[in-house]
């Protein structure tokens, strides 16, 4: 193994993982978002866990270059429509976004992109996107025009926006819902029955 041409797994694991983080650091759609901490407080963290939780629909390249069993099915890369489709649902999920441009197309082909190459050795890909991307990093985005005209005021009018700030600390960890920290009264019906609420543990 010692013999092997080209960089070591860990080496292409690593430039990939950073692959990823740019692709979505380079992604206006997520960089307005969390600029705007649609995800809440921790948006920034978000963006990271939510990298990892991309890298991690790939096997890993350590993983791969282990000796495998005659019986071990080789795990495979994903289809580049499950990546976005994955980009889409975790916008939603955890931005409250919804990406109606199509912009996660060419996000998921970079990422196939950095894939491929990096499981080919060749990292040049990887850093032309780290070159694009200290271009462009500390600008802040200024959106001027947002397709439906309401994507700009989703921070502002969700019906739980008046709780978003008190559930700061619950934002800290990515959630698949966020649930607002401070319910309403409880509610009872004519018949004098409260309606029972599930609560956080």
């Amino acid at each position: 193994m010692a013999s092997a041409v080209g960089p070591s797994p860990e080496t292409r694991q690593l430039q990939f993982e950073q692959g990823v983080a740019i692709a979505l650091h380079l992604w206006l759609s997520l960089t307005v978002a969390v600029q705007n901490n649609l995800g809440g407080p921790a948006s920034e963290d978000k963006r990271d866990w939510f990298a990892g939780a991309i890298v991690d629909m790939f096997p890993s390249f350590v993983d791969l270059a282990k000796p495998q069993k005659p019986s071990q099915k080789i795990p495979q890369d994903p289809e580049v429509e499950d990546v976005e489709a994955t980009l889409l649902q975790v916008m939603w999920d955890e931005f409250e976004t919804n990406v109606d441009d199509e912009s996660e197309i060419e996000v998921a082909e970079r990422i196939m992109k950095a894939r491929a190459m990096c499981a080919a050795g060749d990292f040049a890909f990887v850093e032309d996107l780290r070159r694009r991307w200290l271009d462009t990093k500390g600008k802040t985005v200024k959106v001027q025009e947002v397709d439906g005209g309401d994507q700009e005021t989703d921070w502002e009018s969700d019906d739980d926006d008046e709780t978003e700030d008190e559930d700061a600390e619950m934002d800290e960890a990515p959630a698949l819902v966020v649930a607002p920290k401070e319910r309403p009264p409880p509610e009872v019906d004519e018949d004098g029955f409260t309606k029972v609420t599930r609560k956080k543990r």
